[in-house]
């Protein structure tokens, strides 16, 4: 009888192995297959949100068929600590493994309300828009320049409903003055910094942030990345360049930044100050000179004078020998590391060729055709009007 018990028992567990194996196999399945959502949907995660509560909601929403299968899922991939608070994009017929992947992969929230503080040169451009889950496509809501007009109500209501992401966007070869100036005049933050930090201190790029954070916390940031960046850049630097210091180096990538906006014509434009230092030449670039009368503080806002090219200034690079004191903007990444890796050229002449690059010479000769060409292409578009 014993025996007999002993063999059904055995025979119960073999049939339950399976079953279980089978419903295992069946939850992976439903766990990675397609998802019931026949549209894309913005879901929005709270700050300390847990995977139970989320599941729930998904649910309640048409995106998932099973809750369980969802938190277990999550469990099962490690993936249960690492949700992010925010919105986000869920496409339509995502799968429970993609929206776990979504929730938990962190950056800027892909759903909802954005606004986008642009600081440039002269202004601060404001964006305001919204992604359209259905489309997967930003609607603009309204748009105005800080401290000329006044913020549309559009602006306010976003702004009160304190859902929407904020994003600042920092131009390339901004002055820190410009940087901190523009900064202390937007609304959503702090103003708490009297003086600029250091000139080419800031990495421009963009940054999150929550309204009321300060402005010496998002500069502290910058500060921080832009020392990252500069650090990587000088441990990866080319042999035999004629700079001693990371300071130098983002000097130079400073002149370049201001040079030029072409991103295919920084290593060229690198290579040419570099082939003039190495030369003992100077350096003899408009930027400088502009930064000598400015230092950095608003726009020069016409052309330089010929006794301003001559005015000595610590910056003049047509009066001085080699590189000016400090930077003269703050450079972006990419001239930082054409800075430290240039082109490999003889060229130590580049001037406007009307196309928005430049042309680049060998010798004088050649400069001074191009300088010719540049001369009558501004003469016709004077004529032109």
């Amino acid at each position: 009888m014993w025996r007999h018990i002993a063999s059904n028992a055995l025979t119960f567990l073999i049939v339950g192995l399976f079953l279980l194996a089978g419903v295992i196999a069946w939850g992976g399945r439903e766990y990675r297959t397609a998802g019931p959502l026949d549209a894309a949907i913005c879901l929005e995660v709270p700050r300390g949100g847990s995977m139970k509560a989320l599941s729930s909601d998904l649910v309640d929403q048409g995106a998932i068929s099973s809750a369980f299968i969802f938190e277990v899922g999550a469990d099962y991939t490690e993936k249960s600590g690492d949700l992010k608070f925010g919105r986000f994009r869920v496409p339509a017929a995502a799968s429970m493994e993609e929206i776990v992947d979504i929730v938990t992969r962190g950056g800027r929230n892909t759903c909802g309300a954005e606004v986008i503080y642009r600081v440039g040169i002269n202004q601060t451009l404001v964006d305001v828009r919204e992604l359209d889950p259905a489309t997967n496509e930003f609607i603009e809501v309204a748009d105005f320049v800080v401290g000329e007009t006044e913020p549309p109500a559009s602006y306010e209501a976003i702004k009160a409903d304190g859902s929407a992401t904020f994003r600042l966007v920092i131009a390339e070869g901004a002055t820190s003055w410009q940087i901190a100036n523009a900064l202390g005049q937007i609304d959503s933050l702090v103003a708490d910094v009297t003086e600029a930090p250091a000139e080419g201190s800031l990495a421009p790029r963009d940054y999150e942030f929550t309204p009321g954070d300060t402005v010496s916390s998002i500069l502290n940031r910058m500060q921080d990345t832009q020392a990252a960046i500069l650090a990587e850049a000088w441990e990866n630097r080319v042999d035999g360049l004629p700079l001693e210091t990371p300071e130098e180096a983002l000097i130079l990538a400073s002149i370049i930044e201001k040079e030029t906006s072409v991103p295919d014509e920084r290593r060229q434009v690198s290579s040419v100050f570099v082939n003039r230092l190495n030369l003992g030449m100077r350096l003899q670039t408009d930027p400088t000179v502009i930064y000598g009368i400015t230092r950095g503080e608003g726009v020069l806002g016409r052309g330089l004078r010929q006794s301003e090219l001559r005015g000595e200034t610590p910056w003049n690079t047509y009066v001085i020998t080699g590189l000016p004191p400090t930077p003269i903007a703050n450079p972006g990444q990419a001239a930082i590391e054409a800075a430290l890796d240039p082109d490999t050229t003889e060229y130590i002449f580049f001037v406007a060729d009307g196309t928005g690059g430049h042309a680049f010479a060998t010798n004088l000769d050649d400069h001074n055709r191009n300088v010719a060409r540049w001369r009558e292409i501004e003469a016709q578009r004077a004529n032109d009007g």
